[in-house]
């Protein structure tokens, strides 16, 4: 087994060994589209270093800080057996009862339990952050991109900046981000709209060793399609009527910094095929010439689309959502997050007032604020209390003040969690149950040892026995 290093500075990877070790020079071994029987990478992220390493499919790996371990973490939050992982289909995860706990996505997983998830999630072992990629989620050029010239270490952390953030959810992403930022992934933020995820990538930004260099956003929404290759790409003077010189796109003038493609679920089919190119390749070509240019740019890319969907009805590349989605991280709507409503509201109620003492709200309508669900996020938040802030007058906001929606809105139930899917459920059975039974044949029907080999306890291992309909084996049968 392999393990490969990113230099988050150079892009490039460096190869240190475990197992045996991986010949960068046979083309063979080089990151390639993805496949069926194609190996994914587990990519571990702590302190800004990336390290990714070979999962082999079909084949169950221990995470730990054990020397025993096939993923050998050696951090003191990480168990000496933390958890292993299985690339089927589907990908799958088990905490084998660490510590200090396995997270997908921020939600904490049971323990001895596997459980499906897909590539690009963020995990959370313990304190150390990765993240599994399908090969073509690698970008080809971090195993040959030559080095890039030294630049000053910048500071992990992110700065204050100007969010408002109070309540322990979205502080919670505020963390995940801190540990993104520094490393080279290409993220993808998901959830609604109006949730501030152009605030998260600029935090993304600002968190890492790009933070000197430029922060472009790209409205993909609004991207005319007549003019968006132009717009994205530039162009050469005379390329089409009234280029009268040459400019360059959007891609070129972020060079060595971050470009943020906001809603790119609403890129047409032609223009994804174009910005693949650009994720794949580094470079691009302006309209109307014929040598490409080199840029070094990282993409964060927001959608409120379920693109995995859009991939299902025909409507989003799948290969260039596995090159976008370095690793997710889901925004939480404001109804999601209470505690950040108040603090919002009193900023958005100053800004709309000139001058002057800013308003206060009174308790009465910090409460009607706190039960309104509000479907538009932080964008609706602000109209409320800037509509609300000038028919105060400059006095005390009051519930009058608010739209009629909001101050009558029935107090707000906490949302249920979803369950999962029978089909889910019943993959997961079925995964589990021929583990069991190729772990039983392995060990000569030997309980005790089955159940070490796939990391479950003794007690668990005879449940799942009974609830599979699998006859107890006696440990003497022969092998």
């Amino acid at each position: 087994m392999s393990a490969l290093r990113f230099d988050p500075v150079s892009l490039r990877l460096t190869m240190s060994e475990k197992r045996a070790p991986l010949d960068l020079d046979d083309e063979t071994e080089r990151l390639a589209p993805a496949a069926e029987h194609a190996d994914h990478w587990l990519v571990v992220i702590d302190d800004g270093r990336s390290v990714a390493h070979r999962l082999p499919q079909g084949r169950p790996l221990i995470i730990g800080r054990g020397e025993d371990a096939d993923v050998t973490i050696d951090h003191p939050s990480i168990s000496r057996r933390h958890a292993q992982i299985l690339v089927g289909p589907p990908v799958c995860i088990q905490d084998l009862g660490s510590a200090n706990g396995v997270r997908i996505s921020r939600q904490p997983l049971p323990q001895h339990v596997l459980t499906p998830f897909e590539p690009g999630q963020a995990i959370e072992l313990g304190g150390v952050l990765a993240v599994v990629h399908r090969p073509s989620m690698l970008h080809p050029d971090a195993v040959t991109a030559p080095p890039r010239s030294a630049e000053p270490e910048r500071p992990s952390t992110l700065p204050g900046g100007p969010m408002l953030i109070r309540d322990p959810a979205m502080r919670e992403v505020v963390e995940l981000v801190s540990r993104v930022a520094p490393s080279e992934l290409s993220v993808l933020l998901t959830g609604e709209t109006g949730v501030g995820k152009e605030g998260i990538a600029e935090l993304v930004h600002t968190g890492s060793r790009r933070a000197a260099g430029p922060f472009v956003r790209v409205n993909c929404a609004a991207l005319a399609e007549s003019i968006a290759e132009s717009e994205l790409f530039g162009h050469e003077r005379g390329a089409f009527t009234g280029a009268q010189s040459a400019r360059a796109g959007i891609f070129e003038v972020a060079d060595g910094g971050t470009v943020m493609l906001d809603e790119v679920g609403e890129l047409s089919p032609a223009m994804q095929a174009k910005l693949l190119r650009v994720l794949e390749a580094r470079e691009v070509t302006r309209v109307g010439a014929s040598t490409p240019r080199r840029v070094d740019v990282r993409f964060v890319s927001a959608t409120h689309r379920d693109l995995r969907r859009e991939i299902r009805e025909g409507r989003f590349r799948e290969d260039l959502f596995f090159r976008l989605n370095g690793i997710q991280i889901e925004v939480p709507p404001l109804r999601e997050r209470p505690r950040d409503i108040a603090p919002l509201a009193a900023r958005f109620a100053r800004g709309a007032i000139a001058g002057g003492a800013p308003p206060q709200l009174s308790e009465r309508t910090i409460a009607a604020l706190e039960r309104y669900p509000w479907p538009g996020n932080a964008r609706e938040l602000r109209n409320a209390m800037e509509r609300a802030a000038v028919l105060a007058g400059g006095g005390p906001i009051e519930p009058g003040h608010l739209p009629p929606e909001v101050r009558g809105a029935a107090p707000a139930s906490a949302p249920s969690p979803p369950g999962d899917p029978d089909t889910v459920r019943d993959e997961l059975e079925a995964i589990e149950r021929q583990r069991i039974v190729e772990a039983l044949e392995r060990t000569g029907g030997n309980q005790t040892k089955a159940a070490a080999l796939i990391g479950m306890p003794r007690r668990t291992f005879v449940k799942r026995l009974d609830a599979y309909g699998l006859s107890r084996p006696r440990k003497d049968r022969p092998r």
